[in-house]
């Protein structure tokens, strides 16, 4: 998991809480241009602060709570990671669940922000349209050295409301990813075990600086 997660959040995307609210510039905006002021504005930011490139704990996780959560929905990206098993949690197992598998990622993708330097990146055409309720945004990290990274998301139409719901990277979905996990996790110990996992790793990952990406 080490090498997807850091392209993911090296590249400045966008990272997965409950069901959030989108700021209300986001409804009027067509996904592909949500995706592309977003990424623009992490990216901006980040190079903008000395103190987010040097692992500032406070200012990253500023920075994703303000420019990232609000456009994701956490919730259905951990309904399809848990598959068949989110049908028999309960009310109570589910938002346990969704909290962790939300604040894994939100360590994942802080701790990786203070490593971009000059990526840059180039929107390719979109695969659906604006009046569809579920679409693919295309783009390309363009990297100092190296291949371009390839980088879509999928994103939901919820109420007027585009939701990021999940990213590939280099042809590996991150729900998908995440679901052998997950399923694997659960026929063991069951989904509170799967929470405990999570939450376990949550706050390991709470002890340590945002200075690298999350293993």
């Amino acid at each position: 998991m080490k090498p997807f997660m850091h392209l993911v959040a090296a590249a400045a995307t966008v990272a997965f809480s409950t069901v959030l609210v989108a700021a209300p510039v986001a409804a009027a905006e067509a996904p592909d241009a949500l995706v592309k002021r977003i990424s623009n504005e992490v990216i901006d930011s980040v190079k903008a602060d000395k103190d987010i490139q040097a692992g500032n704990r406070s200012k990253i996780m500023g920075l994703v709570n303000e420019k990232i959560l609000p456009h994701v929905d956490a919730e259905k990206m951990t309904q399809q990671a848990a598959g068949r098993h989110w049908r028999s949690a309960t009310p109570e197992q589910k938002q346990k669940l969704t909290k962790e598998f939300r604040d894994l990622l939100v360590y994942t993708y802080a701790g990786a922000l203070s490593t971009i330097k000059n990526e840059t990146v180039e929107f390719k055409p979109m695969r659906g349209s604006p009046t569809d309720s579920d679409v693919e945004v295309r783009s390309q990290v363009n990297v100092a050295r190296g291949e371009p990274i390839t980088l879509n998301y999928r994103l939901s139409n919820d109420k007027g409301s585009w939701k990021i719901y999940d990213v590939n990277v280099l042809g590996a979905w991150l729900v998908q990813t995440y679901t052998s996990t997950f399923n694997s996790e659960i026929s063991k110990s069951g989904i509170d075990g799967l929470i405990k996992r999570l939450a376990d790793r949550n706050a390991q990952l709470a002890s340590k600086p945002l200075a690298a990406p999350a293993k």
